[in-house]
């Protein structure tokens, strides 16, 4: 499921230069979203490249394509979110029949921006308003004042998958419990604070929301062969990678091999914490979204997963690709479900794997040892895990 960071940077927040402030803080930090009113719209595309929400307040609401429009395409905003002195904040008394509702109606104009609806959940005729107006919002805004964890529930319970759920928050512990509640969670959070910190925090929960974690396993080497030379593949990222991370590798795509990063110093090399020397052209390398790609295949820009010895994992950007001929090793080893599966690593002291021992050249392998990997029963094609029998040996 992937989730969203908005930033709330309205009139609501202070000055102009408050507003930048928080801005200029969710373009640092890698959120999604700014919600902001739609004279600022022009000033955010000015600050940098994200998505932009504008509150519609001024009651002229008719959506308009650019080419009808006087104003620059930049200025149009991604999404028109309503509510804002109207029913939503409760500025304007609610309806009791909701099929006169102003922002309602609103929401139902056609138009070819995204739409988004801003309820304050003041109490049960809300959270049933908002209920009533996902049904026409692509995402749905829920801000609790006085907030509890039940009236989030009640919403993701009962809205399907018609909007994006965004819940008002005003800390990053308060995002995460948005981000976990119901296990589902919301599918994104809009953050109330002027706090660099807070923000970063935030994003940084988005992006542990959405990463795996990998159950990892050992598996016997059965054999480690020196078998010449072949073209080696090296995987620099742009992340400095800690020392107990790598990646997942391997010449079969249902048994992938943990290699370390470099990030140990050697008698013969200095360290490159960003890093992996990964193997040969032909082997895969797991990507973030749970497939594969031959290493052949990357290239700057490109991607991968990167996995701690625990089978915690998050992303990296590719930021240049190394290919050389090299010796290398074939390593056959044994699952235990009892399947054979192999790579190729280079022949240098300079590549560690994980053993039940602990970080080990590839140098020293040894029959016997335990290496660990990760392994799924399952066959790939184009990198996509498939129900399919395919053998690879």
């Amino acid at each position: 499921m992937t989730r969203a960071v908005w930033v709330k940077a309205d009139d609501a927040v202070g000055d102009w230069d408050d507003r930048r402030a928080r801005i200029t803080a969710a373009l640092e930090a890698g959120a999604d979203w700014v919600l902001v009113d739609e004279d600022d719209v022009e000033r955010v595309r000015e600050l940098g490249d994200i998505n932009v929400a504008a509150f519609r307040t001024d009651g002229d609401v008719t959506l308009v394509d650019d080419a009808e429009s006087d104003d620059e395409p930049g200025a149009q905003p991604d999404a028109i979110v309503v509510g804002k002195e109207g029913e939503g904040d409760a500025t304007i008394d609610l309806p009791e029949d909701f099929s006169g509702s102003a922002d309602l109606s609103t929401l139902r104009r056609d138009g070819d921006l995204d739409r988004g609806a801003y309820v304050r959940i003041l109490g049960k005729e809300y959270e049933a308003f908002a209920e009533t107006a996902a049904e026409e919002a692509d995402h749905t805004i829920v801000v609790g004042e006085d907030w509890t964890i039940i009236p989030l529930e009640n919403l993701i319970a009962r809205i399907g998958e018609e909007t994006d759920l965004v819940a008002g928050v005003t800390s990053a512990e308060e995002a995460r419990t948005a981000f976990e509640t119901l296990e589902i969670g919301a599918d994104a959070v809009l953050l109330d604070s002027d706090d660099p910190d807070e923000i970063r925090g935030t994003v940084e929960i988005r992006d542990e929301a959405e990463r795996e974690s990998l159950d990892l396993e050992y598996a016997e080497v059965l054999d480690v062969e020196r078998v010449g030379s072949a073209d080696r593949v090296c995987v620099d990222t742009g992340s400095l990678l800690e020392h107990d991370e790598g990646m997942l590798v391997g010449s079969m795509a249902r048994g992938l091999v943990f290699v370390h990063a470099e990030t140990a110093e050697s008698p013969y090399v200095a360290s490159r914490p960003f890093r992996v020397n990964a193997g040969a052209v032909h082997a895969y390398v797991r990507t973030p979204d749970g497939g594969t790609k031959y290493l052949s295949e990357l290239q700057s820009g490109d991607e991968v997963q990167v996995v701690d010895t625990d089978g915690n994992t998050r992303e990296a950007i590719v930021g240049r690709v190394k290919i050389e001929q090299r010796p290398m090793f074939r390593i056959a080893l044994e699952t235990r479900a009892g399947d054979r599966v192999e790579t190729l690593l280079q022949n240098a002291e300079t590549i560690k794997v994980a053993t039940s021992e602990g970080r080990t050249a590839v140098t020293d392998l040894e029959a016997g040892d335990e290496l660990l990997l990760y392994y799924e029963d399952t066959a790939r094609h184009f990198g996509e895990a498939v129900e399919e029998s395919i053998i690879e040996k």
